[in-house]
């Protein structure tokens, strides 16, 4: 059966917020809102593989349903943006649902488009970076940053290869911990443990956690749960083929991932945020009118937190969660574009994915990777912090 062409537009616009990455109670707050102003009669809702859509006719005794398979989406913060500014003429009626749909699919076009030398040098400069947020060393920056491109090696092959792709973050954490491993042979100042953390962050699901949270937070229990469960499994996935690594080097070498020398400038530390907000860029897509303006809002979401760090780690995380809120909300205005693609940017920099894989090597090695005490209270009150400021902004109740 056909599907009638007033509600193709509706569809293919699910389709798109889902594979781009939006939090599925925003797919179906943002569908509603179209279909109503539209004078479109219709119930939605997605899950992490599926989208259904059911549309009623204007005495509601007939309906039309239609179910969609679809694999989880990926962030994709410039065709989102672009996906939003086609709906927004579409709202305003400047253009019909035909012009619409074809500009859809050359957004989608587009998206599949990648630059591999950009992205292979931004997962080096994000792996650089976040590894001089963590204070280590100079020998330690620079393995981490070569790692970060070994690691978009893998995911480039990942592309042509299923098998790669399905072992994809299980592997990555394996090589480099071997690499990393052997290179400590001849750099005995390399810190093991947070070299490979810093190698794989780009992997580590701290966003995918916090993202199933709010799910949860508002109700979207189904693809909530589904995306927890999904997040957590990615996170062991990585810390298997960590610790894989670390029990293979013995066997072929003695190697002492407790010896390590942080010898950083102050200087440096900060140096990594505005480097790691950069490396998002090309990453996450985003549109070259809402570059400066992401870089802006993910360097006071964490100059708001360390600056409040005296109030707490909960307080502060709080209250940098909702400055991210209502920074988004002013660049939107400046923008137009939706307050999601500048949220994202912000809210990363507060999660506690990096956390949680310190906290489960506490664990499983029987000593700390790093010098932090409580490192599960701590993930707790980050999350209850970022939850919270979204929930007190009012981020939950707009698209």
């Amino acid at each position: 059966m056909k599907t009638p062409k007033q509600y193709q537009f509706i569809i293919q616009l699910g389709r798109a917020l889902h594979i781009y990455g939006v939090p599925s109670y925003k797919i179906q707050i943002y569908l509603s809102e179209v279909a109503k102003t539209k004078g479109i009669r219709g119930s939605f809702m997605d899950t992490p593989t599926w989208i259904n859509y059911v549309f009623y006719s204007e005495n509601e005794d007939e309906s039309y349903n239609h179910i969609e398979s679809i694999a989880p989406g990926g962030i994709n913060l410039g065709a989102l943006s672009r996906s939003v500014e086609i709906t927004d003429q579409v709202l305003a009626n400047q253009i019909d649902f035909d012009e619409a749909s074809l500009q859809l699919r050359m957004v989608y076009k587009q998206s599949k488009k990648f630059n591999h030398l950009i992205l292979a040098l931004a997962f080096a400069l994000g792996a650089g970076s976040f590894n001089l947020l963590l204070g280590t060393n100079w020998i330690s920056f620079l393995v981490a940053s070569l790692m970060g491109i070994v690691v978009y090696g893998l995911t480039y092959l990942g592309l042509r290869s299923q098998f790669i792709n399905n072992t994809l973050e299980a592997l990555a954490a394996f090589v480099v911990t071997i690499f990393i491993g052997l290179l400590s042979l001849w750099l005995p100042d390399l810190n093991i443990p947070l070299t490979i953390l810093s190698a794989i962050i780009i992997f580590i699901p701290g966003l995918a956690i916090t993202t199933a949270l709010e799910e949860i937070t508002y109700k979207s229990l189904v693809s909530g749960s589904a995306k927890l469960a999904d997040a957590s499994i990615s996170l062991f996935k990585q810390f298997f083929g960590t610790i894989l690594g670390l029990s293979v080097l013995p066997l072929f070498c003695d190697i002492n991932i407790n010896s390590a020398i942080s010898n950083m400038p102050l200087w440096s530390k900060y140096l990594g945020i505005p480097l790691l907000a950069i490396c998002l860029l090309p990453i996450f897509q985003v549109r070259r009118k809402d570059m400066l303006y992401g870089i802006l809002t993910s360097i006071i979401s964490y100059s708001v937190t360390v600056l409040l760090s005296f109030t707490g780690i909960l307080i502060s995380t709080f209250i940098g969660s909702i400055t991210v809120v209502l920074v988004s909300l002013l660049f939107s205005y400046i923008t137009k574009s939706p307050r999601h693609v500048f949220i994202t940017q912000g809210i990363i920099m507060l999660v506690p994915g990096s956390k949680a894989f310190m906290g489960i090597s506490t664990i499983f090695l029987g000593s700390p990777i790093e010098n932090v005490g409580s490192l599960g209270s701590q993930v707790a009150y980050i999350l209850m912090g970022v939850i919270g400021g979204l929930l007190f902004s009012g981020s939950f109740n707009t698209k």
